[in-house]
């Protein structure tokens, strides 16, 4: 039987890369890694004109799509990007923030208000330390440059947010130096951070700081997962368990790599204490795929996106995800 021919959208990241290089093959199918660094490429792209056959997806753009029935897409449990987010709330020093409470009523800004990791961290904000965002004053555009994220194609919000698009010659990150923004939250660092005196995170000590939430609440974010067309789906049923399988070995792949001891296969120079450290927080998995041991924090973002008018109601976490054997925990 001739193999499948199918495109695959994606980051270049460990757990994926045996699928890229072919170290790990999806069965019967002759994959084309599309490696695009930019996530916002990749959704653009997906969502606004099926370029691609397979790719990871926004986790929140999905989830909008379902809710409104207008989703061309079915989605497997692997998720290629996820990233905890107290490190990624930065400040200008003298704009009186010490606290996450200091944050409210002040200009805060944003590469997209519907971009995942910017639900994530309003959803923190407000339960983990009581802060209102619906006071921020919402300023939206490119972090290290100026004008627009990417064109994505978000849903309406289902009640309207005041935004007001950065049309300045300078990027968010060089407004947050400058003062004229007091706050900036998403998914990337400034480039201001580190070179800036009146640039830092809101939380200095951010990785104990999100150490000590993953250890009382079992979220790791979760920012993309992985989408299949739907057209695709329904010719070829078969394709969504075989790059499921393909997934689980090439993280397996990247795992035992990573702890391997022999080498070192990163620049980090403390690698090995590292992966202890990992493996003890983790039970030896950092990355599960699959429904059951996400379902904390898939269920936390549903929650998020309700409380932030994305969706009028929570979907089922399991209705997410077109059923698959050994994916979904039952």
């Amino acid at each position: 039987m001739s193999l499948l021919n199918l495109s695959f959208a994606c980051g270049r990241y460990d757990r994926t890369e045996a699928l890229r290089t072919g170290e790990v093959r999806v069965e019967g199918v002759d994959l084309n890694y599309i490696a695009i660094e930019s996530p916002r490429a990749i959704f653009d792209r997906m969502v606004g004109g099926l370029e691609f056959d397979v790719s990871e997806l926004s986790s929140s753009e999905f989830i909008c799509l379902t809710s409104a029935r207008k989703c061309p897409f079915i989605a497997i449990p692997v998720f290629p990007s996820r990233m905890f987010r107290h490190g990624f709330i930065y400040i200008n020093k003298k704009s009186g923030i010490t606290k996450p409470k200091d944050l409210e009523g002040k200009r805060v800004g944003v590469a997209l208000y519907t971009q995942t990791a910017a639900i994530w961290i309003r959803g923190h904000l407000k339960h983990e330390y009581g802060v209102d965002t619906s006071t921020f004053k919402w300023v939206q555009g490119g972090v290290e440059l100026a004008g627009t994220h990417g064109k994505p194609h978000a849903l309406p919000l289902l009640k309207p947010v005041e935004i007001t698009e950065n049309e300045s010659p300078h990027s968010l990150g060089q407004l947050l130096a400058k003062g004229e923004i007091d706050a900036l939250i998403g998914s990337r660092q400034p480039l201001t951070l580190g070179k800036d005196p009146n640039v830092a995170r809101l939380f200095p000590d951010y990785r104990n700081v999100e150490r000590e939430f993953y250890q009382k609440t079992n979220i790791f974010p979760i920012m993309h997962l992985v989408a299949i067309r739907k057209d695709i789906h329904e010719k070829h049923p078969w394709v969504a368990n075989s790059f499921y399988r393909a997934f689980v070995e090439a993280k397996q792949w990247a795992l035992a790599r990573m702890n391997f001891t022999g080498s070192q296969n990163t620049m980090f120079p403390w690698q090995n204490p590292d992966v202890d450290e990992i493996n003890e927080l983790f039970g030896g998995d950092p990355w599960p795929y699959g429904v059951e041991p996400n379902r904390p924090t898939l269920e936390a973002l549903m929650t998020y996106m309700v409380e932030q008018d994305f969706i009028p109601k929570a979907i089922p976490v399991d209705d997410l995800f077109y059923p698959l054997p050994g994916a979904m925990g039952y």
